[in-house]
């Protein structure tokens, strides 16, 4: 059996096939006995034409109307729809005897329910383009949230690469506050979902043992500044400030040595420790037993004794340590304001309120911020006192009688950050930036209201302190002051005091079954936990200071003394190895001469 190829025709007059049929090379033939092309099509061409595709088979002839089907052009050929032989061909042929007489589309319909979740059927091809569109823009998308990601964690790379992937909360760059030496036992992990579940309530109202310091008056017409109305934040560089810790505090030392209790702290301490589910960031306290007395301390220039900014915001910012907006500048920045702006809300004529004793830390004639201490001691059971040491910044009338108020600020250093403009909001939309500042700063809020509840505060008063410029970190404004009580402000933050105090206890039980030595409560930087490390006893005195913070490194204004002081340190340093080359060189050349 053989295979017929046929008459192959040629066209000696152009390009194609020859107007006069030949016969093909597939044939089928009729009753007449005649030869046809058998189910071929054919799209005439020019040279100057591109060639489509040989065959598609991704169309659809049964779809759309006969206007769809025509606007595919000449890939319409490989549709079969208007052969003999193809089911279609007499509906093809009914078509063609009608005419377009109307081309505009049709009018879409008003946007109702009926036809909102009407979807055009759409071809296998177009849905696949959609598809890698979609996935075009995701791929973009995902490199440029990759791309602000290393923006901000250019520095995780250079300490170890790691700051590529991964949550940014738990990025390995975050270190600990304190470095865990080789020596040191771990004795025990506590992770903060077992402290959410705690829950003790003191039995008996706190006492005041001795109260120290002075206080001046508020100045109430900070309540009526307003962004319209703002004041300059001013320094005061000649009023010092004291972050004494536990087992320094002269008074404390008294009260230890009379066996008033049998646990030691401070405010800023025990705050730390209650509101420790909400903090990110790490920090460590130094645990003391001596015999059966616990003394929580801090270490000199610990994390404790700066102030926090965006620790809970889910928004990263610049880890160079030298940038204006990175972690540590933003809190020792945080710290400088706050210092400022507890003493400019004062009536500062001279007149205040002295209590039992001057203040403990200063010198004899030595000018000391507006601060009085409360030793204030709770009952936690039969056997154990806890003493802390209180703070309260002024006082003032409220109804004929005397009440302490705590003063702290709220900083802002660029709105784009927060996503909330101060000067815009504070007015309309008070509530707004507080619920943003309690999103962003929900340990520094919660610890400021825990230091609030423990010293017996009646009023809290938050500053909102914004920069003149989101680049000068130097010069900042009051844009208003706002006051709360204490209770309902921890009501409002949702801060449970039974919570607070079953933190401490079960801190305080823990270790009292410890014995006699130095421990240290760390953060973990990473992981939401607490861990307890016995360390040696000469710990933290000379060779494990970390992170000092010295004065040069303080955030202050540039002033000009400084500046002509700096200039001639600068020209002294470039004079002395300019004059020892000049020496050296001239050895050189004596030592030349002789050889």
């Amino acid at each position: 059996m053989g295979f017929d190829v046929g008459v192959v025709p040629f066209n000696p007059d152009g390009w194609g096939p020859p107007e006069s049929p030949a016969a093909p090379l597939l044939l089928s033939r009729n009753d007449g006995g005649s030869t046809q092309p058998a189910n071929i099509p054919f799209a005439p061409f020019s040279r100057s034409e591109k060639l489509g595709r040989v065959a598609d088979w991704t169309r659809n002839p049964n779809f759309g109307n006969n206007a769809a089907r025509s606007a595919g052009g000449r890939d319409a050929v490989f549709d079969f729809a208007l052969d003999e032989s193809s089911a279609l061909s007499g509906a093809a042929a009914d078509d063609s005897s009608f005419r377009l007489v109307d081309g505009k589309p049709p009018p879409r319909p008003k946007f109702g329910p009926r036809w909102r979740f009407q979807q055009r059927p759409q071809l296998p091809q177009r849905r696949d383009e959609e598809v890698e569109a979609r996935k075009r823009e995701a791929e973009k998308e995902r490199a440029r949230r990759d791309r602000l990601y290393h923006l901000h964690h250019r520095s995780y790379a250079s300490a170890g690469g790691h700051g590529a992937a991964g949550s940014h909360r738990d990025a390995p760059a975050r270190k600990s506050s304190v470095d865990i030496q080789p020596e040191w036992t771990m004795l025990d992990q506590i992770p903060f979902s077992t402290f959410s579940k705690l829950s003790f309530s003191v039995p008996d109202l706190p006492e005041d043992l001795l109260v120290c310091g002075a206080l001046e008056f508020y100045d109430r017409s900070f309540d009526r500044v307003n962004p319209k109305n703002e004041r300059r934040l001013e320094r005061f560089k000649s009023r010092n400030f004291f972050k004494v810790t536990t087992s320094d505090d002269p008074v404390i030392r008294r009260l230890a040595a009379d066996d008033k209790a049998t646990v030691f702290a401070t405010d800023a301490i025990l705050s730390a420790l209650m509101c420790a589910p909400r903090s990110v960031y790490s920090w460590d306290i130094v645990i003391q037993r001596v015999g059966n007395k616990l003394f929580f301390d801090k270490r000199d220039r610990s994390q404790l004794d700066l102030l926090s900014v965006h620790e809970t915001s889910q928004e990263l910012l610049p880890d160079a340590k030298e940038d204006i907006n990175s972690a540590y500048s933003l809190a020792v920045e945080a710290t400088y304001i706050n210092q400022n702006f507890s003493q400019q809300v004062l009536v500062r004529d001279g007149n205040k309120v002295t209590f039992d004793e001057p203040n403990p830390f200063a010198s004899e004639g030595e000018e000391v911020a507006s601060v009085a201490y409360r030793y204030r001691r709770w009952k936690l059971d039969e056997d154990t006192h806890i003493i802390a040491r209180c703070e309260v910044h002024s006082v003032t009338d409220v109804k004929g009688q005397r009440a302490f108020m705590t003063l702290n600020a709220l900083n802002e250093f660029d709105p784009k950050f927060s996503g909330v403009d101060w000067r815009q909001k504070l007015e309309t939309q008070r509530g707004a930036v507080l619920a943003t500042e309690l999103k962003n700063n929900a340990n520094k809020l919660a610890k400021w209201t825990a230091q609030a509840l423990l010293a017996g505060a009646d009023l809290m008063k938050l500053g909102y302190v914004s920069r003149v410029h989101p680049r000068d970190h130097f010069n900042h404004v009051i844009l208003s002051v706002i006051g709360y009580k204490p209770k309902d402000f921890a009501t409002q933050i949702n801060l449970n005091t039974s919570n607070m105090w079953g933190i401490v206890k079960s801190i305080v039980d823990l270790c009292m079954k410890l014995n006699e030595g130095k421990y240290v409560l760390v953060k973990d930087p990473v992981k939401p936990q607490v861990r307890i490390y016995e360390v040696p006893a000469d710990a933290f005195e000379n060779e494990y200071v970390e992170e000092p913070l010295p004065e040069e490194e303080q955030v202050q204004p540039p002033a000009e003394e400084d500046a002509t002081v700096g200039a001639a340190t600068d020209a002294a340093a470039e004079a002395e190895p300019n004059t020892a080359a000049g020496a050296a060189e001239g050895e050189r050349d004596a030592i030349a001469s002789a050889v």
